[in-house]
């Protein structure tokens, strides 16, 4: 009997070593995280959904992603906002959309958007979806860099 359980003891631990490998392995073969931006809507030639980061720097906001990189200087913008959809200020300005953001009203703020003036005082809008976990530690850079204020949405509005 006990030759039995030494087999059965055998067997399960070559098993679990092999469990282990598979993980091992699986583990490394992850796709890399995706970006906590992406460009969902705005005036600018972006492809929609293109993935990347946004960087705070001294006199600017910078998003990049691997089709564009778009420069939004403080002394630009009009006003930035965070919410659960494009504001009826936004839309009002009457701009030529190059990709247009699908109208629905989820429960939570997604979407920066991020109102400016470029070139001959043409009025561009970007907006890009991003998780509110993500957007936390932006805010207040955002606010002490540019010295403006990003309008965010709260939450019993959404009714």
């Amino acid at each position: 009997m006990s030759c039995k359980t030494g087999k059965f003891s055998v067997r399960m631990g070559g098993l679990f070593v092999a469990l282990l490998a598979l993980t091992a392995f699986a583990s490394t073969r992850r796709k890399p995280p995706e970006p906590p931006f992406q460009y969902a809507a705005g005036t600018e030639r972006v492809a929609p959904s293109c993935g990347g980061n946004l960087e705070v720097t001294a006199d600017a906001l910078v998003f990049k992603c691997p089709s564009a990189t778009l420069s939004m200087r403080f002394a630009s913008i009009d006003f930035m906002e965070y919410r659960s959809d494009i504001s009826k200020r936004v839309r009002k300005l009457g701009l030529p959309w190059q990709v247009e953001l699908e109208r629905r009203h989820p429960r939570r703020n997604r979407y920066f958007t991020v109102v400016y003036k470029q070139e001959a005082a043409a009025t561009h809008v970007v907006v890009l979806k991003v998780s509110p976990t993500a957007m936390r530690p932006y805010l207040a850079e955002i606010e002490l860099k540019s010295g403006k204020r990003v309008e965010v949405m709260g939450y019993e509005d959404y009714e």
